[in-house]
């Protein structure tokens, strides 16, 4: 039998409002997978995604079951009992967020859906935990990755107005007519701008003010809470990861090295890359690493924040330099294999090369390299071989 708050808990979530604004994922889903699962950062929208799926369902209340498994009442609740229960009672879509906050959930999850007639959808904030459990659901499952609001997402919803989303490939070959269009519409820079600011999380809606504030409660969380639940990481290094934030929304990327990194937050580097690790998957940073041909480069990895907002939560200067580099990086790790390259930036699926630049950047660094553009900040259209950076925003 099903606990009355929690389905007390399920009725009120169920029954409250829920934002317009569609992100892109939602279309993307299979609703013909029993089991579906969702990461993603923390704040970046999985649990509207999750009611916004429940609301265009055509199930009435009673056959959907939402279930927070952080919240108090579901601390020792055998979830296959109360999967079966809900089965029994002719449930159908059973709703499981930040299921990383249960133990074991993955065999209990392979049980569910190997004996029930249910359709499973869970979100977690913990990629770590969700990677390392999925692995045991094998082909069962079907996992999908919802990322950082786009420029051109927050775009839609600052104004209301319709922008499709283009390919890499598009972009870089029609980048004039596409910019042309969308200038013919409003201002591009005027909101890119506001996004690099505030634009990230789908949370800025709730109050711009106070969004800087709840970015670093945020990131403490995922720091103080989720890491550590994870691995056994001692308080006293909480502090030496914050500190690595610092540095890298403060310092340009390619100053940055193994000695810099080890001595500045005093530990040896093979701890740093491990906190590297636990910080990429907790989508906190980028680690971008030498593309094919170019292992053998004697050089670090270029580190970056994972986007542009998390600047703004960090220091009061950011690195005009790293935050470009940090929105290009956000907007294209979705769905592009991006390395570091040796004579520019990055190469994108081993044959696009990008240097990354203000206005005053030329063509001269890469002038003789097959395929490759210079990516400028504060323009609305490009010219040939240079693209616009907020462009970029628009690939999902």
């Amino acid at each position: 039998m099903i606990p009355d708050i929690i389905r007390q808990a399920s009725f009120f979530v169920l029954s409250r409002p829920v934002k317009s604004y569609k992100r892109f994922l939602l279309a993307s889903i299979d609703s013909k997978e029993p089991l579906i699962g969702i990461k993603g950062a923390r704040g970046c929208g999985k649990t509207t995604l999750l009611l916004q799926y429940a609301k265009q369902s055509s199930l009435s209340a009673e056959k959907i079951l939402y279930i927070s498994c952080d919240h108090p009442a579901v601390s020792g609740v055998d979830l296959y009992t109360l999967a079966q229960s809900f089965f029994q009672e002719g449930g159908k879509l059973l709703l499981l967020d930040e299921i990383h906050k249960l133990k074991g959930f993955a065999a209990q999850l392979k049980a569910i859906r190997d004996t029930f007639a249910l359709q499973v959808i869970f979100s977690g904030s913990s990629a770590l935990r969700l990677d390392h459990e999925a692995a045991d659901l094998s082909r069962r499952i079907a996992m999908y990755r919802l990322p950082a609001l786009s420029f051109r997402e927050f775009m839609e919803i600052e104004t209301g107005k319709d922008f499709a989303p283009v390919t890499l490939d598009e972009l870089v070959d029609n980048h004039q007519q596409l910019s042309a269009q969308v200038i013919t519409e409003l201002r591009p820079i005027e909101y890119f701008l506001q996004y690099v600011k505030y634009g990230a999380y789908p949370f800025y809606l709730e109050s711009i003010d106070n969004y800087p504030a709840k970015l670093l409660e945020v990131i403490n969380l995922v720091i103080e809470s989720d890491l550590p639940a994870i691995f056994n990481i001692e308080s006293s290094k909480l502090d030496k990861l914050k500190r690595l934030l610092y540095m890298l929304c403060s310092t340009p990327p390619l100053e940055l090295n193994k000695v810099k990194l080890s001595g500045a937050i005093g530990t040896s580097w093979p701890t740093v890359t491990k906190y590297l690790t636990l910080m990429e998957k907790a989508s906190l940073v980028h680690q971008i690493r030498g593309g094919t041909g170019m292992r053998t480069v004697n050089k670090p990895d270029k580190l970056l924040l994972d986007n542009p907002n998390i600047f703004q939560a960090l220091c009061a200067k950011p690195n005009v330099g790293s935050l470009r580099e940090s929105f290009f990086v956000s907007q294209l790790s979705y769905a592009h294999q991006i390395h570091y390259h040796d004579r520019a930036d990055f190469i994108v699926d081993d044959h696009l090369i990008f240097e990354i630049g203000g206005a005053g950047k030329t063509t001269k660094q890469i002038k003789k390299i097959a395929n490759s553009y210079i990516v400028q900040d504060n323009i609305e259209v490009g010219s040939q071989q240079t693209i616009p950076l907020w462009l970029f925003g628009f690939l999902y």
